[in-house]
Parts: structure tokens; C-alpha cells; sequence
């Protein structure tokens, strides 16, 4: 039997330790996920709406205890509380298009004919949830699912061990059926196992690429459709007309906050060269301003990484760029916290190029690697040479200009003047290594339920 443990970025210490199901077992709990979900997607969609809707209300009740457990698990530090308020603004939109998202479209309901196009369950969906904002992104695909009518299988980062547990329990106080919504502790053989055992109507995975690579392999031939939001390395653009200080606050939260372990951070900066020495000296003194230290202190603005290993790999990719020539702009004697583990000094680099693994491949860290352009053509070029496409950033006071801009950029989300954020409204989605699939908006409804059509003919004749 596997013992699956969390490391707490904190001191070291294993935070929590439980033991991951057998392969019966876990077939056991899809089973009758199954089962249940039969039931409950004969619940009026009311009242599954309310259920689910009371499930968050319920979850969002523990912030007291949530937000330092968090911080022992992942290392955010306690003065940014907890994820309830995206998490309540997404459950919320999501909540009031259920109606309109699935209802039926009727073509045609005359004297011989009555031609339906609805939506349908996938059956039971399984919820394979990261580390970084462990409950946003598990939410993100927990609440549409159950609203639409099927059964959840959630299977939780072992970084974020806790916090499917406390989801799955707030979901049943919320009167979502136990067999309805699961969290259940597996290894990644037993994940792969029931994936290719044809156990799920939809896999919804948040994570690398080479964890989506092997949700791939497992799903090979069974037809399961998969929805996998993989790696990122979004850009941001500061053209020159941009507001200056409000593209170094907004940008520099952009790659810091929970010290860069956001899917959509910002890692790669191109600023106009008519701007860029301006930016380069108020974005070093903005992460100077940054104070590493014990996520539990509330001076604390940038906490541990979730693991050593992530903090590793973060300078390993910082010393080959310096090594290769790019200068270094934040002096780590200004962090001593910085203990050559999960405590990682904030870095920008400047000089540096797209030969660089830094500006290449997914740091996930608290690192920004900011390059000079001479117009938006060579922006543009150098945002979509890279594998990945999630979403982009541009600066500048001209609307219109960013919509061009954005219709040339491979990726799945355009900001203007903005980054870092999800609106509901708005599908979240990504192109290239991102992976694929549809989050949010009415598409994250029809990501979890499937068409069916119903062609009536009245009558013999």
C-alpha cells in the first residue's frame, strides 16, 4: 500500500500522511459514483444548484482554518487569506447561467415534428486538482459539473492533501450526496489503472505536461474525453504608450504573487525600447520592496515555495542564464531568508534571450526575464516563440491596438492592461503544450455534459 505524504514548505515536517486506495477499491468508489449519479441527475436543477451552491457556503465558513492550513501545505503566506473570494465569484456566475447553459434548444415543435438538441451528463466526472490554488482550480470544474448533473471523482495534489477532504465534506453538508461528490486518495498507478479501465465520462487534469502526456497514454483507445490545462510561459508586452507605473505594478504582481506559482504568471516580460530602461530600474524596486519570510508573519508578502525541488529548479535555471551572460537585477543579500531551499529570493534577469531556459521552458517561480523591442511586430514574434499558450498581457492605452495585437498571439486568454485573472464569463482555455478544453463560461457546461438530440415525429403518417 502507497503512503502518500505532504512535505510542508514551512520547516520541512510531514504536515500529513494517508494512505492511498488499492486498485478495488477504488473502482469500489467509482461504482458507486455511478450509481448515485442516476439519482441525482434526476434532481430538479433547482435544487442541485442550491445543494451545490450551499456546499460553497459551507466550505467558505472554514476560512478561519483554512487559510493557515494552506499555508503549511503550499506556503502562501496568511495575509492573502484564503481563494473564497474568486472561488465564490466563479461558483456564483457559474450558478446563475446553469439554466440558460443547459437548457434545451428546440428547432422545431410543430403539428409533425418536435426537434430537440439537449445537453446530457457525462456520467461521472473525474477531477484530477493541482497544488498552486487548490481550490479555485478544483471548484472551477467541481461546481458546473455537479450543477449539470453528474457525479465527481476528485483526486487531490498530495502537496494540497487536506484540501480535498474539506471539499468533498462541505460539498455533503451542502446536501450533495456522499457517493455523489468523492475525494479519493490515489496513487498515479491506480489513477492511470481507472483511466484506462473506461471509468469516467470526462477527465478533467490541472497540472504539467507530462502529467497530461500520461492522462493521454492512460485514455489511449477509450475514448474518454479529456480536458488538461498543462504548462505556461505567458508574456506580458509594454508597448509605448502604456502607463508606466501601473504596467510595473501590475506585471510585477503578475510573476511574484504565491511566489510564481500561478498558471497564468507572468515569466517572460518585452517592453518597448522607449520604455525599457524606465521599467527595468521601477520593477527592480518593486520586488525589492517584497519580504520573504514565514508565510505565518503578516509582514510576509512572499512566502516558501510548495516544495525545495520547485525552489531548485527555479535557480538551476536562474545560474545558466547568468552563466550564459544575462545580469541579475535584485540583489539576494536584500532576502537573507533565502535558505537555499523551499525559501527562494524573488530574481529579474535582463540581457537574457530565447536561447535561455528561462525564457523557454516553465519556471513556476518567483522569476522574470525582461527583454527590450523595438515595435510590436518583434513583441508579437517573440511572445508566441515558446511551446506553450495560456495567456498574454499588453500594456497600452489603445483598445483597438490590443485587439490586433491579440488576434496575432497564440494563446487562449488576452489581457489588456491586466493579468493574472480569471473571469468567469469568459472561457478559460489554452493552445499548444497548455494542453486543452474549456473552463468557465457557458463552454465549461458543455465541457461536462454531452449533446443528444431527439428527432419526434407526431403521428404515422
Amino acid at each position: 500500500m502507497t503512503t502518500i505524504r505532504l512535505i510542508s514548505p514551512v520547516d520541512g515536517s510531514v504536515f500529513a500522511e494517508r494512505t492511498a486506495l488499492a486498485h478495488e477499491a477504488a473502482e469500489a468508489a467509482v461504482t458507486r459514483a455511478r450509481g448515485a449519479q442516476r439519482d441525482w441527475a434526476r434532481v430538479p436543477l433547482d435544487e442541485r444548484v442550491a445543494k451545490v451552491m450551499a456546499g460553497v457556503a459551507a466550505l467558505e465558513a472554514e476560512a478561519a482554518a483554512v487559510v493557515p492550513e494552506l499555508a503549511w501545505q503550499m506556503g502562501r503566506p496568511v495575509r492573502y487569506g484564503g481563494e473564497f473570494g474568486g472561488m465564490r465569484e466563479r461558483a456564483d456566475y457559474m450558478a446563475g447561467i446553469a439554466t440558460e447553459a443547459l437548457a434545451d434548444s428546440v428547432i422545431e415543435n410543430g403539428a409533425r415534428f418536435r426537434r430537440v438538441l439537449a445537453r446530457e451528463p457525462m456520467g461521472v466526472v473525474f477531477v484530477i486538482a493541482p497544488w498552486n490554488y487548490p481550490y479555485l482550480t478544483a471548484m472551477n470544474t467541481i461546481v458546473p459539473t455537479l450543477i449539470a448533473g453528474n457525479a465527481v471523482v476528485l483526486k487531490h495534489a498530495s502537496q494540497t492533501l487536506l484540501v480535498g477532504e474539506r471539499i468533498a465534506a462541505a460539498m455533503h453538508r451542502g446536501g450533495v450526496p456522499e457517493e455523489v461528490c468523492q475525494n479519493l486518495l490515489l496513487d498515479h498507478a491506480v489513477t492511470e489503472h481507472l483511466i484506462a479501465g473506461r471509468n469516467f465520462g470526462f477527465v478533467n487534469f490541472t497540472g504539467s505536461v507530462g502529467g497530461g502526456q500520461a492522462i493521454e497514454r492512460a485514455a489511449a483507445g477509450t475514448f474518454t474525453a479529456l480536458g488538461l490545462e498543462l504548462g505556461g510561459k505567458d508574456p506580458g508586452y509594454v508597448r509605448a504608450d502604456a502607463d508606466l507605473d501601473a504596467a510595473v505594478d501590475g506585471l510585477m504582481d503578475g510573476a511574484m504573487f504565491n511566489a510564481g506559482q500561478c498558471c497564468c504568471g507572468i515569466e517572460r516580460i518585452y517592453v518597448h525600447e522607449s520604455l525599457y530602461d524606465a521599467f527595468v530600474e521601477k520593477a527592480a524596486e518593486w520586488v525589492h520592496g517584497l519580504k520573504l519570510g514565514n508565510p505565518f508573519d503578516p509582514e510576509t508578502t512572499l512566502g516558501p515555495m510548495a516544495h525545495a525541488r520547485f525552489a531548485q529548479l527555479v535557480r538551476g535555471q536562474v545560474a545558466e542564464a547568468v552563466g550564459a551572460g544575462a545580469r541579475a537585477l535584485i540583489d539576494p543579500a536584500r532576502f537573507p531568508t533565502d535558505d537555499g531551499g523551499a525559501y527562494l529570493a524573488p530574481q529579474l534577469l535582463v540581457d537574457v534571450d530565447h536561447s535561455m531556459r528561462v525564457m523557454r521552458e516553465e519556471s513556476f517561480g518567483p522569476v522574470a526575464g525582461i527583454m527590450k523591442v523595438k515595435d510590436d511586430a518583434e513583441a508579437v514574434r517573440l511572445m508566441n516563440d515558446s511551446p506553450y499558450g495560456l495567456t498574454a498581457s499588453v500594456w497600452t492605452a489603445d483598445v483597438d491596438t490590443a485587439a490586433e495585437i491579440g488576434a496575432q498571439i497564440e494563446t487562449g486568454t488576452v489581457f489588456m492592461n491586466r493579468c493574472d485573472y480569471l473571469d468567469p464569463a469568459l472561457c478559460w482555455t489554452g493552445c499548444k503544450d497548455t494542453g486543452r478544453g474549456a473552463a468557465l463560461s457557458v463552454l465549461g457546461y458543455h465541457s461536462v455534459t454531452r449533446p443528444k438530440s431527439y428527432h419526434l415525429k407526431k403521428g404515422a403518417a
